[in-house]
């Protein structure tokens, strides 16, 4: 049996019982995904949804004018998942990638469901959906109404792993700008150290 000690660290703040949790990390399976992997592909159904235990990945769409934009970045603890998709069955309009190897445990939505009985597992997934939500409406409204500088400021100090180990074009994108911006703001930067 594959060691499922990542897991515990996903759940170590509920209150679990302790046969809860066995049949929770019975769940799971762990799968690796090297770089350039696609964990979800734009037109198909996600069928799982994975927590990342290593590795960095990202999700993107391609515009109308055939650019790649980069809408959201994935690292250690986070959930990888088009919650659209997964839920509603529907086609998933951006593409998951893995920007570096990752190391991810996967669920099916039938053997999510089978946990929904479990009312700490149900709560572990609620907490996690709020939080992606309220992620997602603060970069939106982030993109409208803060400058390019205070956009990247806040990247680096609420992801700085990110940061460090994404690719600037990528990171560009995110923050609803030119390559050429973020090379300038991170020169102002560290030159106002």
């Amino acid at each position: 049996m594959t060691d499922k000690h990542y897991l515990k660290v996903i759940f170590k703040e509920q209150n679990f019982k302790k046969e809860d949790l066995e049949i929770i990390f019975n769940q799971y399976e762990r799968i690796e995904f090297a770089k350039n992997d696609f964990l979800i592909k734009e037109g198909s159904t996600a069928n799982f949804y994975y927590f990342m235990e290593s590795g960095f990945a990202r999700s993107y769409v391609i515009d109308l004018e055939g650019n790649d934009i980069s809408t959201k970045f994935f690292s250690s603890e986070d959930i990888v998942i088009d919650w659209h998709s997964y839920f509603l069955k529907t086609k998933c309009r951006e593409n998951i990638q893995a920007i570096t190897a990752c190391v991810a445990w996967k669920i099916t939505f039938e053997n999510f469901m089978k946990l929904f009985n479990i009312e700490a597992f149900r709560e572990v997934g609620r907490t996690r959906l709020v939080n992606n939500y309220f992620e997602l409406k603060n970069h939106s409204v982030s993109i409208i109404a803060d400058p390019a500088k205070d956009r990247y400021l806040n990247l680096l100090k609420s992801k700085p792993d990110i940061v460090q180990n994404v690719p600037l074009k990528q990171i560009a994108t995110y923050l609803g700008i030119t390559d050429t911006s973020l090379s300038r703001i991170r020169k102002e930067i560290s030159s106002n150290k």
